[in-house]
């Protein structure tokens, strides 16, 4: 063996001993380790808490949303059948008009009654008219133009002349928009 080896040989000796002579060398270097691996416990602890609260406020959002959803469902799930009524509704204002003019009060009547309970059926189950009249400004949101005369007045340019077709509106939403005349 050579001299440098065994210089480096009793050095390595040297530093064992001293190392197994100091115990405090050694719980240090252990107790780094213990506390890293600790911190790293934390912060996995921390990440999956974090992970757990995302998840959660999802699922709550989730669940609103589905509610939310639902809720409408169940107002507007009669829509198709009022739509399909609305003709109907239309159909018994134009025989009342028709039927005011004759002389046959009691016929008007009982077509009255019978409209009238119609309308607060319909009514009952959330159909509400829009409340559309002559020289109300239009809303093209709301109003559904289906021509444009010269206006009789200059007070009525951009307004409603005449409601061709009235309109619904089940719960917030529109079903069937009013059809005017507007003036320009």
């Amino acid at each position: 063996m050579s001299k440098k080896s065994k210089v480096e040989e009793m050095e390595a000796e040297l530093n064992d001993s001293s190392i197994a002579e100091n115990p405090e060398v050694n719980n240090e270097d252990s107790a780094k380790e213990e506390i890293s691996v600790e911190d790293q416990l934390r912060e996995e602890l921390t990440k999956e808490k974090d992970k757990f609260l995302r998840l959660f406020a999802e699922f709550e959002n989730f669940k609103k949303r589905t509610s939310k959803e639902r809720m409408d469902l169940f107002k507007t799930a009669g829509q198709e059948v009022m739509v399909s009524l609305l003709p109907v509704l239309d159909d018994f204002d134009r025989a009342l008009k028709e039927l005011s003019k004759s002389e046959d009060k009691e016929m008007f009547k009982g077509v009255e009654l019978i409209s009238n309970k119609f309308k607060e059926t319909l009514k009952g189950k959330g159909l509400e008219q829009i409340e559309v009249g002559a020289g109300d400004a239009f809303d093209a949101e709301i109003h559904d133009a289906i021509t444009q005369i010269p206006a009789p007045d200059k007070k009525l340019k951009g307004k409603i002349i005449d409601v061709v077709e009235k309109g619904f509106k089940l719960g917030d939403r529109i079903i069937r928009h009013p059809k005017v005349v507007v003036g320009n």
